[in-house]
C-alpha cells in the first residue's frame, strides 16, 4: 500500500504556480538555506501589495508553499508580512513535519521582505 506524500492542495500549487517568476523594479529578499533557496518579490502601492512573486528551488512542498504565500498575501497590506509564520502554511497544505526546516527558510524570506517593504532594513540577498 503506497501513502500519497503531497495533498491534492499541494498538488494543485506545485502543478499551476500562478506568482512563479520575478518582477521588474520590486523590492526582494532572497534566502538559501538547508537546500532551499527562494527569492520574493513585492510591487507595493501606498502600503498595498499589488503584486508578488516567487522563484523557488526545492521540493515541491516549497514551491506550493511559496505560491500559497503569493495567493494569500497579494492584495493586503504590506505590514502584515510581520505576522507571517511558517505555521500557517504547514497546517494549510499540510506539510510533513520533517520538512518543517524548509517551510522556515520561506518564513525568513517572508520577514526579510516586510522589513525591506516597511523601510526597517536593506534587501536580503
Amino acid at each position: 500500500m503506497s501513502i500519497e506524500p503531497y495533498s491534492t492542495r499541494v498538488r494543485a500549487l506545485f502543478d499551476a504556480p500562478a506568482h512563479a517568476g520575478g518582477l521588474d523594479n520590486a523590492a526582494s529578499s532572497s534566502i538559501d538555506d538547508q537546500g532551499v533557496r527562494i527569492q520574493l518579490f513585492a510591487d507595493v502601492e501606498a502600503g498595498s501589495i499589488r503584486s508578488l512573486r516567487f522563484r523557488a528551488w526545492g521540493c515541491p512542498h516549497v514551491i506550493a508553499a511559496a505560491e500559497a504565500f503569493c495567493e494569500y498575501y497579494e492584495g493586503r497590506k504590506a505590514s502584515d508580512l510581520g505576522a507571517f509564520t511558517a505555521s500557517e502554511l504547514m497546517q494549510s497544505l499540510p506539510v510533513p513535519v520533517e520538512k518543517s526546516g524548509r517551510i522556515l527558510v520561506i518564513e525568513d524570506a517572508v520577514r526579510s521582505l516586510g522589513k525591506v517593504l516597511c523601510g526597517t532594513s536593506e534587501p536580503h540577498d
